[in-house]
């Protein structure tokens, strides 16, 4: 799941008064599904909404809520203005490589059986880069491969694994070769592989974690919640992994003091549960 910025328009929202139009709003939402948006940077977040509800018609967040809770085809425009999903196989390529060389022998070492998750999978790019990577290593029939997202239209996309050649544009050729299809313009990802991946909707800040992972990617989704909600998060996912268990986040999300959560530095961007 990735969030696009935008420049900060003048205004209320500069001024820092606030909205009560759109404090409603976040209340409404957070009642009816469970998603608080009051959680997310709200400067961002008003901004993308704010454009939403005037490309739709609506002059306030109260007659755009009630829009949306009757239309369902507006709501999930919503949860996809609300969550950008931008995203690519094998993106930033060096990191995978030292999760394939160098974290995940460390994972595997006298171990039969290993527990992933893809948290925020977006439409399928991640967990399915996990896959082709543990396929590769002999891996994948060992594993369970969780993969959650909080929108239903990008896990509909991730189920039907169908991709744009942009979205192929880092995966090794020879890699992309073993397990793509072209398919018209587009390219129809490994069935086998896809059928290896568990699907399903979750929201991080609300829903339970399962636990005992080994390994838990969340990459280029917490930079755009409140510091309180990553607070919150990291101390989610460190219990959701075991002893030893590895956290491995995007190339901004670098995480200061780790040993509060009860981790350590690994690699760049990988952090160890400590046992």
């Amino acid at each position: 799941m990735d969030l696009i910025s935008a420049k900060t328009p003048m205004g209320q929202e500069e001024a820092g008064v606030p909205d009560p139009d759109y404090t409603a709003f976040i209340l409404h939402i957070k009642k009816s599904t469970g998603i608080d948006l009051a959680q997310y940077k709200e400067a961002q977040m008003k901004r993308r909404l704010t454009t939403l509800r005037n490309k739709n018609g609506f002059s306030s967040f109260d007659a755009f809520y009630h829009a949306m809770m009757a239309n369902k085809t507006l709501f999930y425009e919503f949860l996809d203005k609300m969550t950008i999903n931008v995203s690519e196989f094998w993106r930033n390529p060096n990191r995978w490589e030292v999760l394939r060389d160098v974290v995940l022998p460390g994972l595997t070492a006298g171990k039969s059986k290993l527990r992933v998750w893809s948290a925020a999978c977006s439409t399928g790019e991640e967990p399915y880069t996990l896959s082709m990577i543990l396929a590769d290593q002999g891996l994948l029939t060992s594993t369970y491969l969780l993969a959650s997202d909080i929108d239903e239209g990008a896990l509909a996309k991730a189920a039907e694994g169908l991709y744009l050649e942009r979205s192929l544009k880092d995966v090794p050729p020879e890699v992309a070769k073993r397990y793509f299809t072209p398919e018209g313009a587009m390219y129809r990802f490994d069935p086998k592989l896809k059928k290896a991946v568990t699907f399903k909707k979750q929201n991080l800040l609300l829903d339970p974690f399962e636990d005992n992972f080994d390994l838990i990617v969340c990459r280029n989704v917490m930079i755009y919640f409140t510091e309180e909600a990553k607070h919150g998060l990291y101390h989610k996912f460190a219990q959701a992994l075991r002893p030893g268990g590895i956290l491995f986040v995007g190339s901004t999300e670098q995480i200061f003091s780790p040993s509060q959560y009860g981790l350590e530095s690994a690699e760049t961007f990988f952090y160890r549960k400590k046992a």
